[in-house]
């Protein structure tokens, strides 16, 4: 229970930080007019953009020791949370957050901590062989879907591209906390849950990429964890056997809306760094 609250609280910190520095390193790079997938390899050159993917890594990580004990509703909420770290680091670093901000970020805090109290930690269902080759079989449909809306080259795309990165960091989630690793662990490699995994993260973060460079980094992040929190916690609660303590459903409940309002909440208002008179620097809404 210890460690897996660690892990989900630092993948929220991981997640909210890459953001930031993502966004930087993506409105840095030259777009194109499509889902570009050579994207990519023009970030690799971005400083920023490498710093934040590193933090993606380890939250990622962190994300699935967390998925292996605690319940979708719970990791994914704390994953949702990053919008929230998001903030706060622009107002760490000199944006200045109105008090619908600051409201929103004690409702966020409010709401995992209900979460946390309500959480049961347990294992996940596993899926069927036929289940997990179809969410393998997902990375293709949501790819092509990713590259009619990418061909809308304007700022109206971003909240599509969004949806559709919330939606394969979906299957990663679901498809993360029901995987059973084999003895011998090698084995693992014929599972097509880990290949679902792997490709799925990979266009989610091409998605998000996109995303982050045709929209706003608060909005977009939003957005995407958003998706990835009320999709994952029904899924877990109906079919992966997710629960919560005897006689706490109400305070998970309440938990989960109040994370996913200050969420939305957060969404609204974008938190960008803008300079003003005399050096001093504000956020810009």
């Amino acid at each position: 229970m210890v460690l897996g609250m660690a892990c989900a609280l630092f993948a929220a910190v991981a997640y909210g930080g890459a953001s930031v520095l993502q966004g930087v390193g993506a409105r840095r790079a030259e777009s194109s007019s499509g889902l570009d997938p050579a994207l990519m390899v023009r970030l690799a050159r971005s400083v920023p953009y490498v710093c934040g993917l590193g933090l993606d890594l380890g939250a990622f990580v962190a994300s699935l020791v967390a998925l292996r004990t605690m319940p979708l509703f719970l990791v994914q909420s704390a994953v949702a949370s990053s919008v929230g770290v998001t903030a706060a680091i622009a107002a760490a670093v000199g944006a200045r957050l109105r008090g619908r901000e600051i409201a929103s970020l004690i409702v966020l805090g409010a709401g995992l901590l209900l979460l946390a109290i309500s959480a049961q930690p347990e294992q996940g269902t596993p899926l069927t062989l036929g289940v997990r080759w179809g969410l393998l079989a997902c990375v293709v449909v949501l790819g092509a879907a990713g590259t009619l809306a990418a061909r809308v080259n304007a700022r109206s795309s971003a909240p599509v591209l969004g949806v559709l990165a919330g939606l394969a960091f979906t299957v990663v989630a679901v498809t993360a906390r029901s995987l059973t690793v084999p003895s011998p662990a090698w084995h693992v490699l014929a599972d097509p849950g880990l290949w679902a995994i792997l490709a799925h993260g990979m266009l989610g973060m091409l998605l998000f990429t996109t995303a982050l460079q045709r929209g706003s980094v608060t909005s977009a992040t939003a957005v995407t964890f958003a998706v990835e929190t009320i999709v994952p916690a029904g899924v877990g609660l109906g079919f992966l056997g997710d629960t919560t303590r005897p006689g706490y459903a109400l305070v998970a409940a309440v938990g989960f809306l109040l994370t996913i309002a200050g969420t939305l909440a957060l969404a609204t208002h974008d938190i960008t760094m803008t300079p003003v008179e005399g050096g001093e620097r504000s956020s810009s809404h």
